[in-house]
């Protein structure tokens, strides 16, 4: 059986990764980037190259043909701008606007766990209200957005900090003065459990669900850069506690680990990572 076409919006640390595993999957895949000097990148990788933009109309060389898929992963972060609310709605309404007038069915949003206050607890899907940075209200209303048309399904992915790769906590510790909020628990995933996260929704058509994706190990920040610093050889820089305690939220993805089965490849954050 043939499998679904997709279009992935966005091509970057974690998009074109995911169109290679996608396209070593066997679906046929096509994929965007803002850059001209990309675009023979994308073609390497097996992917049918598109420059398109969302600025914040959808501009391209050709958008009907880049959305004529079954599938739509949209992997686009708010940009930092102090109107970035009022600007990610008005790219999506573009982007939902030209979708009305294509075949895709299926939409996987990326989104962000800032979408959640900091409630010094164990955050579920249904905490989210009122996040604290503008990024967060911009992702929270284009999810609403998205999952209240009826031209297609919206699954939401909340991502934590993701890491992996160049992404490292010696890469940041070499820089670091000192670590702030040092009892803080952090809220990680791994680039492989994105993408492996992503091809199981796809395989198991798991549309019109919003799910957290954090490791379940969340550890406190002292441990996981003192961690680091030891594997490495690394100096480890001065704690830094602030009068009072900081506010945290642990990101709660049993949601996740029951609808799709899911075993985490990198379970612990402060493990050493690839």
């Amino acid at each position: 059986m043939q499998k679904e076409t997709i279009t992935i919006l966005g091509c970057g640390w974690l998009g074109l990764p995911l169109a290679k595993a996608l396209v070593e999957a066997g679906y046929p895949v096509k994929g965007s980037t803002t850059n001209e000097e990309n675009l023979e990148t994308l073609r390497d990788a097996g992917l049918e190259p598109f420059l398109v933009q969302l600025d914040p109309e959808v501009n391209g060389e050709d958008i009907t043909d880049f959305l004529h898929s079954d599938i739509l992963i949209v992997n686009i972060p708010p940009e930092r701008r102090d109107d970035i609310v009022e600007y990610h709605i008005e790219q999506f309404s573009s982007l939902i606007d030209a979708l009305g007038q294509s075949p895709v069915r299926s939409v996987l949003f990326v989104s962000s766990t800032s979408v959640y206050p900091s409630l010094n607890r164990e955050v579920t899907e249904e905490d989210a209200v009122d996040p604290e940075a503008l990024s967060g209200q911009a992702l929270l209303l284009v999810e609403e957005m998205l999952m209240q048309e009826s031209g297609f399904q919206t699954t939401v992915l909340r991502f934590g900090g993701l890491i992996g790769y160049d992404r490292n906590p010696e890469k940041y510790l070499s820089s670091m003065k000192e670590i702030v909020n040092p009892d803080q628990p952090m809220n990680f995933i791994h680039r492989d459990d994105c993408i492996k996260i992503i091809l199981e929704i796809i395989r198991l058509q798991q549309w019109g669900e919003v799910f957290n994706a954090c490791s379940p190990v969340h550890p406190l920040r002292r441990d996981y850069y003192s961690n680091a610093a030891e594997l490495n050889s690394m100096l480890l820089p001065p704690f830094a506690f602030s009068a009072e305690p900081a506010s945290y939220k642990i990101v709660n993805s049993a949601k996740l680990i029951s609808a799709l089965h899911y075993q985490f490849i990198y379970p612990d954050p402060a493990v050493k990572q690839q």
